[in-house]
């Protein structure tokens, strides 16, 4: 985006946050939570490609390739102006084509309603998710303690 028509930060930041979440979202649910599509003119179809990953050694050293990643890409927009993109992993076209719509309807007087039938659904899923992930190896912890011998003193 030019610089006159960008976002301000926190506009940005909750773009950033819900075209996260339709990215992680499973197809299936978003299909099943938006099933029917308004009218929306293609401007790139959805087109499977690879992105290069970098990683970072414990999160903050210089960063390294850590390989390549399929993505499918898909911008549109909607007859009503709103214009929607998405990113999503894998090959899914149908995935990058209902997550750009609901960008672009999230950019609309829709938005109320679509962020408490759509989104609010799939954060309370990825929570529950995430929580199922952090209990299960919770479980697998191990503790490590050292006891004082009398010869160690």
């Amino acid at each position: 985006m030019p610089p006159e028509t960008a976002l301000p930060p926190d506009q940005t930041a909750a773009r950033q946050a819900w075209m996260g979440l339709l990215a992680r979202a499973k197809p299936a649910r978003l299909q099943a939570l938006l099933p029917d599509l308004p009218p929306y003119e293609v401007l790139r179809a959805p087109e499977t490609g690879a992105v290069m990953v970098q990683g970072r050694m414990g999160g903050t050293g210089l960063p390294f390739n850590l390989g390549e990643m399929t993505v499918t890409r898909c911008a549109l927009k909607l007859d009503a102006g709103a214009v929607g993109h998405a990113h999503v992993q894998g090959r899914d076209k149908a995935h990058a084509l209902r997550a750009a719509v609901i960008d672009a309807l999230m950019q609309t007087e829709q938005a109320a309603a679509l962020r408490a039938s759509v989104l609010v659904p799939l954060q309370a899923e990825e929570a529950a998710r995430r929580s199922a992930r952090a209990s299960k190896a919770a479980a697998t912890k191990v503790e490590f303690f050292t006891l004082v011998r009398g010869e160690d003193q």
